[in-house]
């Protein structure tokens, strides 16, 4: 393997985790809580609105990609074990995948997919908010982990190339 293609890929796939790590981080930080503060009717309203709108290229392209990336990244490491930075690309590969993709689709997904079916102002939309607040709150903050902790590992790649 080149260092130009392991590069270019390290490069991308910490680029895209980063951007991931950083809209996962404004939801731990603040859109979750200012969601919470709103009557739980407007809370969910604007929470099912988000997860419609998040479906859209701009933030799938970036989500998306750099799960392939990561995948590419850990592929050129277990081809190329014996190079420089591969445990890097190894561990930053399998953080995204695992940590952000993974997590995605086994926790919050389920749970946007739920809240999809609440009607807003229902007293059973309440009590579920409530606890979906808590729960994908939680699970994020582990998403925003992984997704960072993706990005400096293959930055590392990188600096170890």
């Amino acid at each position: 393997m080149t260092n130009g293609v392991f590069l270019a890929v390290a490069l991308a796939a910490a680029l895209g985790s980063g951007l991931i790590a950083g809209v996962f981080f404004a939801f731990s930080a603040f859109v979750m809580r200012a969601l919470a503060r709103l009557p739980a009717a407007q809370g969910i309203a604007a929470m099912q609105s988000i997860n419609v709108t998040v479906l859209g290229p701009a933030f799938l392209t970036v989500f998306v990609g750099t799960a392939l990336l990561s995948l590419v990244a850990v592929v050129l490491a277990l081809v190329w074990w014996a190079g420089a930075g591969s445990g890097w690309a190894l561990t930053g590969g399998l953080l995204y995948v695992a940590g952000t993709v993974g997590l995605t689709r086994v926790v919050h997904i389920p749970r946007n997919e739920a809240l999809a079916r609440v009607a807003a102002g229902s007293d059973s939309g309440r009590a579920y908010w409530t606890r979906y607040l808590r729960e994908w709150t939680a699970w994020n903050h582990v998403r925003t982990v992984a997704a960072l902790a993706a990005c400096a590992s293959l930055v590392l790649a990188m600096a170890n190339r």
